[in-house]
């Protein structure tokens, strides 16, 4: 059975920092992208980083280049979403999900991830 446990989450005033981990099991995804999404509530869920099966590219929402960094590592089939300099509205569930997207456009999109996490909250206090 396939599973993606996120974990780091947690309560932390503006200007900190977190680091985001998923570890997934129940098959190999190396060869799979991963990514980040969010979901504040009362909203859509927001596409945040992710990042090819090698690590070669990675990709970014506008509003977290510069202070989110999304990595991997494939031989402990995990990803991580280093997150700096938090502010109030990055304040959401966190869940990491696997998939094949097609295009870089595609990178961004729910539809191209097929496998989720159950989320982890983050709440930045100003």
């Amino acid at each position: 059975q396939v599973q993606l446990v996120e974990s780091g989450g947690g309560l932390v005033q503006a200007g900190g920092s977190l680091r985001l981990s998923c570890a997934a099991s129940g098959r190999t995804f190396s060869t799979n992208a991963m990514a980040w999404f969010r979901r504040a509530p009362g909203k859509e869920p927001e596409f945040v980083a992710a990042i090819t099966w090698n690590g070669a590219s990675t990709y970014y929402a506008d509003s977290m280049k510069g202070r989110f960094t999304i990595s991997r590592d494939n031989a402990k089939t995990t990803v991580y979403l280093q997150m700096n300099s938090l502010k109030p509205e990055d304040t959401a569930v966190y869940y990491c999900a696997v998939g094949s997207p097609f295009s870089s456009y595609s990178y961004s999109k729910l539809t191209s991830y097929d496998y989720w996490g159950r989320g982890t909250q983050v709440t930045v206090s100003s």
